[in-house]
């Protein structure tokens, strides 16, 4: 092997995160432990396999970030490891050795994955560089993994709080549409969730690699929006100082949410229904066609139909964008799950404005379930935050309330279901979470008359996990 160079790049592999594991697998031992010796010195926590087949077992049993496997060995070769490295870990890199170089065998081994392939006898610097480059590649990709898992629990499914009837036949409803292709119409009052809606759509579906782009149509004037949507060129109006791209342009690939679109000005639906059935674009003050491929889902708290009737929206945009339809249940309708939405948002406050809330008071529970709502989720988002910031005894009363909360449905009574919640919260602050459980499954199931297919839909979880949790705390 040809002495290290001292221009290499000598940062510890540790320093840069968890030490990156590397598989190095040849049949000559001791060249595979002074492979092996050569990168421990840079941080690498490295294995040895003295062939193919300790390597494979070595692959089956552990994880790594890296294989150094030689091409040619006596048992199992190098484009072998290589696919069963890939089949146990999608994420992992694998760079391949030879004293045999050829071009065809170099082509065949990058066509099935391999990251670099590197020739014998081995230059110390090459390796190093080559295992760095390697390494950064697989980190990459696990941020990748998970920033889209943390996108998952931010827009996914999970991100719609509730256990109603209703919201978990909204929930059936965007599984089905979600992979699909279709445009859609979101329907419902303002503060349902609307924006939460398109972005669970994106997110599972098979465009949520690419962008997801929103824009509210009711906010601009007709000239700004027809720029935002199909974007402009230098010159096409005063202030165009410079070629500005659409957000069309921008979410190609993607998704494009158009919120509030029954505001769209006439002269602009036109142009967006040109653009629907052609699949292109026109920048303002162009001629030049731009093709677009972009998924539309759409938003409003009006009645199009009326609209329809009244000569302000066009029938033939109104059936472009309802391929299918998706409508969104007021909070006033679904009463049962304001409890699980007020335990959401305190934790989500509670870990933003960095405060130990332990518990709301049955009083200011009654409080807030008898409201109607008008603003529905954001409505009791924001009182629920308020309470937070404004709270200095770790427990939320009718003291911590807005000045001008006043419940708008007062005199309603509240659902027994409800009002069972309500008197036993209280005692349940600082108890054990495993007793609290319990208690909350055995009373679930006393309200359901022991329906456990409905007190699991109640709950929030499977049957199946309600039958293990009844098991294991001996329940009747």
């Amino acid at each position: 092997m040809t002495p290290a160079a001292p221009s290499l790049d000598t940062t510890d592999a540790s320093q840069r995160g968890a030490p990156v594991r590397v598989l190095v697998i040849d049949n000559e031992l001791v060249h595979a432990r002074t492979v092996s010796e050569g990168l421990e010195r840079l941080g690498y926590r490295c294995i040895v396999a003295g062939s193919g087949i300790e390597g494979a077992r070595r692959l089956s049993e552990e994880i790594f970030d890296v294989v150094v496997t030689d091409l040619m060995m006596n048992d199992i070769g190098g484009l072998e490891i290589l696919m069963l490295a890939k089949k146990a870990c999608s994420e992992v890199e694998v760079i391949v050795v030879t004293g045999h170089g050829t071009i065809p065998s170099a082509v065949t081994a990058m066509q099935q994955g391999a990251f670099s392939y590197l020739q014998k006898p081995l230059d110390l610097v090459h390796l190093r560089t080559a295992v760095q480059k390697a390494s950064e590649s697989v980190r990459l990709k696990q941020q990748n993994i998970e920033l889209n898992k943390r996108l998952d629990e931010k827009f996914g499914f999970e991100g719609l709080v509730g256990s109603s009837p209703s919201i978990l036949a909204l929930l059936e409803r965007l599984k089905r549409i979600a992979p699909t292709d279709a445009s859609v119409l979101i329907q419902g009052e303002t503060g349902t969730g609307k924006e939460l809606v398109a972005q669970a759509i994106h997110q599972n579906s098979t465009r949520k690699q690419k962008a997801f782009v929103a824009l509210n149509c009711a906010a601009l004037s007709e000239n700004i929006l027809e720029s935002e949507l199909f974007g402009h060129i230098r010159g096409a109006f005063t202030d165009a100082s410079s070629d500005r791209i659409g957000k069309f342009e921008y979410a190609h690939g993607g998704t494009l949410f158009l919120d509030e679109v029954g505001d769209m000005p006439m002269p602009t639906q036109i142009k967006l229904l040109r653009v629907l059935e052609s699949g292109e674009i026109t920048k303002v003050g162009s001629n030049t066609t731009t093709r677009v491929n972009v998924r539309i889902l759409s938003a409003t708290n009006r009645n199009l139909e009326e609209a329809i009737v009244a000569g302000t929206f066009r029938s033939d945009l109104y059936h472009r964008l309802k391929v299918v339809t998706v409508s969104i249940p007021r909070l006033a309708d679904r009463p049962t799950d304001i409890p699980l939405l007020i335990d959401h948002f305190l934790r989500h406050f509670s870990k933003r404005h960095h405060k130990v809330i332990k518990g709301m008071s049955a009083a200011a529970r009654a409080r807030l379930i008898a409201d109607a709502w008008p603003g529905n989720v954001r409505q009791l988002r924001n009182v629920v935050e308020s309470m937070v910031v404004v709270d200095y005894d770790e427990s939320l009363d009718v003291d911590d309330l807005p000045v001008d909360f006043e419940p708008a449905n007062a005199a309603v009574a509240i659902p027994a279901v409800l009002a069972a919640e309500i008197s036993g919260i209280g005692p349940l602050i600082g108890r054990p979470l495993e007793e609290i459980e319990r208690i909350l499954i055995t009373e679930t199931l006393k309200v359901t008359g022991g329906n456990r297919e409905r007190a699991a839909e109640m709950l929030g979880i499977g049957e199946r996990t309600l039958y293990r949790k009844i098991k294991d705390f001996q329940l009747s």
